[in-house]
């Protein structure tokens, strides 16, 4: 996937959630038509750019993006943990079925909040518009979407989390790993974790939620053999600093409710949708 052209589609179809938010809040499904015309576009230039970038129609994505839908996939895809072994890390379409390795760090290292430790980081188009990657030599270590916070907030939220570190802008040192993040070459993807013990324990619960399916905070707790934890849960989760490799998009509430998003949740809402219908389509 050509990943300029990609965060494009992103930005037509980010402007197309605000008017599906607003139809689906009136009680409307709007048609191929009425939404093409709300984005200024003839319907097949945006069924094009629909298939393009997801593979399914407008009306099923409308459909994906809906509380019922994450209803259905609570009823039908969910996922608990205890089984994630035996349903494998990779769903059909999880990140073109790229092999990812991690490693996390130590806790006595996290504790001197990234003393001693170089992190590069870069700027890359993704499928969601426009991403921060960092990563040291072991790995990438965050990812922060910002096309809802803005690439100022996004750089600062990311800088805060190790404070001590020395950053250093350097987009090729970590170029081959973020090509297969983005499903741009069939190379290997590596993870450096790098959090409280608690917290990688939480993702790398996370990390075993197959694509196409999602699991609750509650399960996660569980899994974790702590599950009275849950708030504590729901905080690592959303203290996740590698966003969409550690798809902590796919914890929802046990309602169904998507719960919120660091990043916005009208990108959470997407990363489920782009999922979901990528596994339908394939």
């Amino acid at each position: 996937m050509n990943a300029p052209q990609s965060s494009y589609h992103f930005q037509v179809m980010r402007r197309a959630l605000d008017e599906i938010d607003a139809a689906t809040e009136a009680g409307e499904l709007l048609s191929l038509e009425g939404l093409a015309a709300r984005m200024n576009m003839s319907p097949a230039h945006f069924q094009r750019l629909f298939s393009q970038w997801v593979g399914v129609s407008p009306k099923r994505y409308q459909q994906y993006l809906t509380l019922e839908q994450a209803k259905v996939l609570l009823r039908e895809n969910f996922t608990t943990l205890e089984a994630a072994d035996a349903v494998g890390l990779s769903g059909s379409s999880r990140l073109h079925d790229m092999f990812l390795r991690w490693e996390a760090m130590t806790p006595g290292d996290y504790a001197r909040e990234g003393a001693g430790l170089e992190i590069f980081w870069g700027w890359f188009e993704s499928p969601f518009g426009p991403a921060l990657f960092m990563a040291t030599d072991k790995g990438i270590c965050g990812i922060a979407f910002a096309a809802e916070t803005g690439a100022e907030a996004a750089m600062a939220d990311m800088l805060a989390r190790w404070p001590k570190a020395r950053f250093t802008e350097d987009p090729m040192a970590m170029r081959p790993w973020v090509q297969a993040a983005l499903g741009e070459t069939d190379g290997e993807a590596r993870l450096y974790l790098i959090g409280a013990p608690f917290q990688i324990k939480v993702w790398e619960a996370l990390l075993q939620i197959p694509t196409g399916h999602v699991t609750t905070y509650s399960e996660i707790a569980n899994a974790i053999g702590n599950p009275r934890a849950v708030r504590a849960v729901g905080t690592a989760v959303g203290r996740n600093p590698v966003s969409w490799l550690i798809p902590c998009h796919r914890a929802i509430r046990k309602s169904g409710g998507l719960g919120g998003y660091h990043w916005g949740l009208p990108v959470k809402r997407a990363l489920l949708a782009w999922e979901s219908a990528r596994v339908e389509a394939d």
